[in-house]
Protein backbone atom coordinates (compact mmCIF):
# COMPACT_ATOMS: atom_id res chain seq x y z
CA UNK A 1 0.00 0.00 0.00
CA UNK A 2 1.25 3.45 -0.78
CA UNK A 3 1.97 5.69 2.17
CA UNK A 4 -0.36 8.45 3.26
CA UNK A 5 0.90 11.99 3.73
CA UNK A 6 2.92 11.92 6.96
CA UNK A 7 1.24 15.11 8.22
CA UNK A 8 -1.92 13.10 8.38
CA UNK A 9 -0.52 10.39 10.64
CA UNK A 10 1.46 12.36 13.18
CA UNK A 11 -0.27 12.47 16.55
CA UNK A 12 -3.30 10.44 15.46
CA UNK A 13 -2.18 6.82 15.54
CA UNK A 14 -2.45 6.45 19.31
CA UNK A 15 -5.87 8.12 19.35
CA UNK A 16 -7.19 5.86 16.60
CA UNK A 17 -5.84 2.80 18.40
CA UNK A 18 -7.79 3.69 21.53
CA UNK A 19 -11.01 4.35 19.62
CA UNK A 20 -10.88 1.14 17.61
CA UNK A 21 -9.86 -1.01 20.55
CA UNK A 22 -13.04 0.17 22.23
CA UNK A 23 -14.96 -1.23 19.24
CA UNK A 24 -13.40 -4.65 19.95
CA UNK A 25 -12.54 -5.26 16.31
CA UNK A 26 -9.62 -7.50 15.39
CA UNK A 27 -6.67 -6.08 13.52
CA UNK A 28 -7.42 -6.61 9.87
CA UNK A 29 -4.17 -5.53 8.31
CA UNK A 30 -3.82 -3.49 5.13
CA UNK A 31 -7.13 -3.22 3.35
CA UNK A 32 -9.23 -4.57 6.22
CA UNK A 33 -10.32 -7.79 4.46
CA UNK A 34 -10.99 -10.92 6.50
CA UNK A 35 -13.94 -12.80 7.98
CA UNK A 36 -15.35 -9.50 9.26
CA UNK A 37 -16.39 -8.61 5.70
CA UNK A 38 -17.05 -4.99 4.76
CA UNK A 39 -16.47 -2.40 7.50
CA UNK A 40 -17.84 1.12 6.99
CA UNK A 41 -16.52 3.90 9.22
CA UNK A 42 -18.23 7.17 10.21
CA UNK A 43 -17.41 10.23 12.32
CA UNK A 44 -19.46 11.23 15.36
CA UNK A 45 -22.01 13.56 13.74
CA UNK A 46 -25.58 13.01 12.60
CA UNK A 47 -24.94 13.58 8.90
CA UNK A 48 -22.07 11.15 8.31
CA UNK A 49 -23.76 8.52 10.48
CA UNK A 50 -26.97 8.75 8.43
CA UNK A 51 -25.06 8.50 5.17
CA UNK A 52 -22.94 5.62 6.48
CA UNK A 53 -26.07 3.64 7.28
CA UNK A 54 -27.36 4.44 3.80
CA UNK A 55 -24.15 2.88 2.45
CA UNK A 56 -24.55 -0.12 4.76
CA UNK A 57 -28.15 -0.61 3.66
CA UNK A 58 -27.26 -0.39 -0.01
CA UNK A 59 -24.48 -2.95 0.31
CA UNK A 60 -26.56 -5.42 2.33
CA UNK A 61 -29.41 -5.05 -0.17
CA UNK A 62 -27.22 -6.07 -3.10
CA UNK A 63 -24.53 -8.30 -1.55
CA UNK A 64 -25.07 -11.27 0.75
CA UNK A 65 -22.39 -10.33 3.24
CA UNK A 66 -22.05 -8.87 6.72
CA UNK A 67 -21.52 -5.10 6.82
CA UNK A 68 -20.21 -3.65 10.08
CA UNK A 69 -20.51 0.05 10.94
CA UNK A 70 -17.96 1.83 13.14
CA UNK A 71 -19.24 5.15 14.47
CA UNK A 72 -17.83 8.01 16.51
CA UNK A 73 -14.34 8.17 15.04
CA UNK A 74 -14.32 11.91 15.65
CA UNK A 75 -13.87 13.23 12.12
CA UNK A 76 -13.74 12.29 8.44
CA UNK A 77 -9.99 12.80 8.86
CA UNK A 78 -9.83 9.79 11.21
CA UNK A 79 -12.08 7.69 8.98
CA UNK A 80 -9.44 7.88 6.25
CA UNK A 81 -6.78 6.96 8.77
CA UNK A 82 -8.82 3.93 9.86
CA UNK A 83 -8.96 2.77 6.24
CA UNK A 84 -5.24 3.39 5.79
CA UNK A 85 -4.49 1.30 8.88
CA UNK A 86 -6.75 -1.55 7.74
CA UNK A 87 -9.32 -1.19 10.53
CA UNK A 88 -12.04 -0.26 8.03
CA UNK A 89 -12.33 -0.51 4.27
CA UNK A 90 -15.16 1.90 3.36
CA UNK A 91 -15.79 5.46 4.48
CA UNK A 92 -19.42 6.53 4.48
CA UNK A 93 -18.66 10.20 3.96
CA UNK A 94 -15.70 12.34 2.94
CA UNK A 95 -15.73 16.03 1.98
CA UNK A 96 -13.52 17.34 -0.82
CA UNK A 97 -12.41 20.51 1.00
CA UNK A 98 -11.61 18.64 4.20
CA UNK A 99 -9.77 15.90 2.32
CA UNK A 100 -7.62 18.47 0.52
CA UNK A 101 -6.43 20.35 3.58
CA UNK A 102 -6.63 17.43 6.01
CA UNK A 103 -5.59 14.04 4.75
CA UNK A 104 -3.62 15.43 1.82
CA UNK A 105 -2.19 18.49 3.58
CA UNK A 106 -2.70 20.63 0.49
CA UNK A 107 -3.83 24.22 0.00
CA UNK A 108 -7.56 24.82 -0.53
CA UNK A 109 -8.89 24.76 -4.09
CA UNK A 110 -12.03 26.79 -4.66
CA UNK A 111 -12.95 25.38 -8.09
CA UNK A 112 -15.20 22.32 -7.42
CA UNK A 113 -14.16 20.32 -10.49
CA UNK A 114 -10.45 20.90 -9.91
CA UNK A 115 -10.77 20.09 -6.21
CA UNK A 116 -12.47 16.79 -6.99
CA UNK A 117 -9.93 15.91 -9.68
CA UNK A 118 -7.02 16.48 -7.30
CA UNK A 119 -8.62 14.64 -4.38
CA UNK A 120 -9.60 11.67 -6.56
CA UNK A 121 -6.10 11.32 -8.03
CA UNK A 122 -4.24 11.81 -4.76
CA UNK A 123 -6.41 9.42 -2.72
CA UNK A 124 -5.62 6.77 -5.29
CA UNK A 125 -1.93 7.61 -5.54
CA UNK A 126 -1.24 8.09 -1.83
CA UNK A 127 -3.70 5.72 -0.16
CA UNK A 128 -4.98 3.18 -2.72
CA UNK A 129 -8.46 4.51 -1.97
CA UNK A 130 -11.19 5.30 -4.49
CA UNK A 131 -12.88 8.69 -4.00
CA UNK A 132 -16.39 8.39 -5.43
CA UNK A 133 -18.57 10.97 -7.19
CA UNK A 134 -20.64 13.18 -4.91
CA UNK A 135 -23.89 12.04 -3.33
CA UNK A 136 -25.18 15.37 -4.62
CA UNK A 137 -24.93 17.59 -1.56
CA UNK A 138 -22.34 20.00 -0.26
CA UNK A 139 -21.91 20.61 3.46
CA UNK A 140 -19.79 23.71 3.52
CA UNK A 141 -19.09 26.15 6.31
CA UNK A 142 -21.79 28.82 6.37
CA UNK A 143 -22.24 32.06 8.29
CA UNK A 144 -25.71 32.12 9.83
CA UNK A 145 -27.90 34.84 11.35
CA UNK A 146 -31.49 34.98 12.55
CA UNK A 147 -34.10 36.19 10.08
CA UNK A 148 -34.80 39.24 12.28
CA UNK A 149 -31.12 40.18 12.47
CA UNK A 150 -30.77 39.80 8.68
CA UNK A 151 -33.75 42.07 8.04
CA UNK A 152 -32.62 44.64 10.61
CA UNK A 153 -29.18 45.02 9.03
CA UNK A 154 -29.94 44.16 5.42
CA UNK A 155 -27.76 41.03 5.40
CA UNK A 156 -27.68 38.69 2.43
CA UNK A 157 -23.97 38.00 1.92
CA UNK A 158 -20.89 37.58 4.07
CA UNK A 159 -19.55 40.86 2.72
CA UNK A 160 -22.60 42.61 4.17
CA UNK A 161 -21.26 41.82 7.64
CA UNK A 162 -18.31 44.17 7.17
CA UNK A 163 -20.37 47.27 8.00
CA UNK A 164 -21.32 45.90 11.44
CA UNK A 165 -18.41 43.51 12.12
CA UNK A 166 -16.90 45.64 14.92
CA UNK A 167 -20.12 45.52 16.92
CA UNK A 168 -21.33 41.95 16.49
CA UNK A 169 -20.62 38.89 18.61
CA UNK A 170 -19.64 35.88 16.50
CA UNK A 171 -19.56 32.23 17.56
CA UNK A 172 -17.42 29.85 15.50
CA UNK A 173 -16.23 26.28 15.55
CA UNK A 174 -13.16 26.01 17.77
CA UNK A 175 -11.23 23.98 15.20
CA UNK A 176 -11.92 26.57 12.50
CA UNK A 177 -9.89 29.15 14.41
CA UNK A 178 -6.77 27.04 13.87
CA UNK A 179 -7.43 25.70 10.38
CA UNK A 180 -4.87 26.56 7.73
CA UNK A 181 -5.96 27.78 4.32
CA UNK A 182 -9.70 28.08 5.00
CA UNK A 183 -9.66 29.03 8.70
CA UNK A 184 -10.12 32.31 10.53
CA UNK A 185 -6.83 34.00 9.65
CA UNK A 186 -7.31 33.24 5.97
CA UNK A 187 -10.90 34.47 6.18
CA UNK A 188 -9.80 37.84 7.60
CA UNK A 189 -7.25 38.22 4.83
CA UNK A 190 -9.70 37.19 2.12
CA UNK A 191 -12.69 39.29 3.19
CA UNK A 192 -10.70 42.15 4.67
CA UNK A 193 -12.49 42.50 8.00
CA UNK A 194 -12.39 41.04 11.50
CA UNK A 195 -15.13 40.52 14.08
CA UNK A 196 -15.05 42.76 17.14
CA UNK A 197 -15.99 39.88 19.45
CA UNK A 198 -15.43 36.27 18.43
CA UNK A 199 -16.00 33.22 20.62
CA UNK A 200 -14.67 29.76 19.73
CA UNK A 201 -17.07 27.00 20.81
CA UNK A 202 -18.10 23.47 19.99
CA UNK A 203 -19.88 23.36 16.65
CA UNK A 204 -22.99 21.83 18.17
CA UNK A 205 -23.48 24.81 20.48
CA UNK A 206 -23.42 27.61 17.91
CA UNK A 207 -27.01 27.10 16.75
CA UNK A 208 -28.45 27.22 20.28
CA UNK A 209 -26.32 30.28 21.06
CA UNK A 210 -27.69 32.08 18.02
CA UNK A 211 -31.29 31.06 18.70
CA UNK A 212 -30.97 32.23 22.32
CA UNK A 213 -29.65 35.63 21.24
CA UNK A 214 -26.26 35.09 22.84
CA UNK A 215 -24.59 35.48 19.43
CA UNK A 216 -25.37 37.74 16.49
CA UNK A 217 -23.72 35.58 13.85
CA UNK A 218 -22.31 32.06 13.93
CA UNK A 219 -20.38 29.75 11.64
CA UNK A 220 -22.22 26.48 11.08
CA UNK A 221 -22.71 23.84 8.40
CA UNK A 222 -24.95 24.39 5.40
CA UNK A 223 -26.81 21.04 5.65
CA UNK A 224 -27.46 21.15 9.40
CA UNK A 225 -31.11 20.48 10.18
CA UNK A 226 -31.13 23.18 12.85
CA UNK A 227 -31.00 25.84 10.12
CA UNK A 228 -34.59 24.92 9.30
CA UNK A 229 -35.74 24.26 12.86
CA UNK A 230 -34.44 27.64 14.08
CA UNK A 231 -35.41 29.45 10.85
CA UNK A 232 -31.90 30.79 10.29
CA UNK A 233 -30.60 32.61 7.22
CA UNK A 234 -27.48 31.40 5.43
CA UNK A 235 -25.32 34.28 4.22
CA UNK A 236 -23.94 33.81 0.73
CA UNK A 237 -20.17 33.32 0.53
CA UNK A 238 -20.06 35.99 -2.18
CA UNK A 239 -16.24 36.13 -2.40
CA UNK A 240 -15.99 32.34 -2.71
CA UNK A 241 -13.72 31.89 0.28
CA UNK A 242 -14.69 28.40 1.37
CA UNK A 243 -13.54 25.52 -0.84
CA UNK A 244 -16.14 22.97 -2.03
CA UNK A 245 -17.19 20.39 0.55
CA UNK A 246 -19.05 17.92 -1.65
CA UNK A 247 -19.88 14.70 0.18
CA UNK A 248 -18.78 11.33 -1.22
CA UNK A 249 -18.16 7.75 -0.11
CA UNK A 250 -14.65 6.34 -0.27
CA UNK A 251 -13.40 2.74 -0.43
CA UNK A 252 -10.10 0.91 -0.35
CA UNK A 253 -9.27 -0.66 -3.70
CA UNK A 254 -8.61 -3.93 -1.86
CA UNK A 255 -12.26 -4.21 -0.78
CA UNK A 256 -13.41 -3.32 -4.30
CA UNK A 257 -11.32 -6.20 -5.62
CA UNK A 258 -12.69 -8.59 -2.98
CA UNK A 259 -16.31 -7.62 -3.69
CA UNK A 260 -16.71 -6.97 -7.40
CA UNK A 261 -20.31 -5.70 -7.06
CA UNK A 262 -19.36 -3.05 -4.51
CA UNK A 263 -18.09 -0.50 -7.02
CA UNK A 264 -21.40 -0.40 -8.93
CA UNK A 265 -23.35 -0.20 -5.66
CA UNK A 266 -21.46 2.85 -4.46
CA UNK A 267 -21.72 4.45 -7.91
CA UNK A 268 -25.51 4.09 -7.72
CA UNK A 269 -25.47 6.68 -4.92
CA UNK A 270 -24.09 9.42 -7.16
CA UNK A 271 -26.43 12.41 -7.23
CA UNK A 272 -29.12 10.79 -5.06
CA UNK A 273 -29.04 13.21 -2.09
CA UNK A 274 -29.16 16.94 -2.78
CA UNK A 275 -28.43 19.60 -0.15
CA UNK A 276 -32.08 20.17 0.77
CA UNK A 277 -32.65 16.43 1.19
CA UNK A 278 -29.58 16.06 3.41
CA UNK A 279 -30.70 18.98 5.55
CA UNK A 280 -34.14 17.36 5.88
CA UNK A 281 -32.65 14.00 6.89
CA UNK A 282 -30.50 15.73 9.52
CA UNK A 283 -33.56 17.65 10.75
CA UNK A 284 -35.64 14.48 11.12
CA UNK A 285 -32.93 12.75 13.12
CA UNK A 286 -31.96 15.70 15.35
CA UNK A 287 -35.35 17.31 15.98
CA UNK A 288 -37.49 14.19 16.24
CA UNK A 289 -34.74 12.17 17.95
CA UNK A 290 -34.96 9.37 15.39
CA UNK A 291 -31.93 7.11 15.19
CA UNK A 292 -29.79 7.78 12.08
CA UNK A 293 -30.01 4.11 11.12
CA UNK A 294 -33.81 4.34 10.97
CA UNK A 295 -33.69 7.60 8.97
CA UNK A 296 -31.33 5.90 6.51
CA UNK A 297 -33.49 2.79 6.22
CA UNK A 298 -36.64 4.82 5.52
CA UNK A 299 -34.80 6.88 2.90
CA UNK A 300 -33.64 3.75 1.08
CA UNK A 301 -37.06 2.11 1.24
CA UNK A 302 -38.74 5.25 -0.12
CA UNK A 303 -36.28 5.22 -3.02
CA UNK A 304 -36.46 1.46 -3.60
CA UNK A 305 -32.73 1.19 -2.92
CA UNK A 306 -32.20 2.96 -6.27
CA UNK A 307 -32.75 -0.35 -8.05
CA UNK A 308 -33.70 1.37 -11.30
CA UNK A 309 -30.69 3.68 -11.27
CA UNK A 310 -27.91 2.67 -13.59
CA UNK A 311 -24.49 3.58 -12.20
CA UNK A 312 -21.97 5.42 -14.29
CA UNK A 313 -19.64 2.52 -14.97
CA UNK A 314 -15.92 3.05 -14.83
CA UNK A 315 -13.11 0.55 -14.34
CA UNK A 316 -11.81 -0.21 -10.89
CA UNK A 317 -8.10 0.53 -11.04
CA UNK A 318 -5.94 0.27 -7.97
CA UNK A 319 -3.02 2.65 -7.51
CA UNK A 320 -0.50 -0.15 -7.37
Amino acid sequence: MKKMNMRFKVGLLSVLSLVLSACALPGLGAGGIDEEGIIVAAPANTEPIIVTYIVQGMIEHYIDTEVTVIQNLGSTFMVSLAIDQGDANVGGLAYTGTSLTGELGMDPITDPEEARRVVTEEFENQMDVKYYPSYGFENTYAFLVSQDFAEEHGLETVSDLEAIADDVTAGVDTTWMERQGDGYNAFVEHYGFDFGNIYPMQIGLVYDALAAGDMDVVLGYSTDGRIASYDLQVLEDDLNFFPPYDGSPIAAYSVLEAYEELDDILLKLEGTIDTDTMQELNFISDDYLIEPAIVAQRFLEENNYFEDKEPFLEPVEGGQ
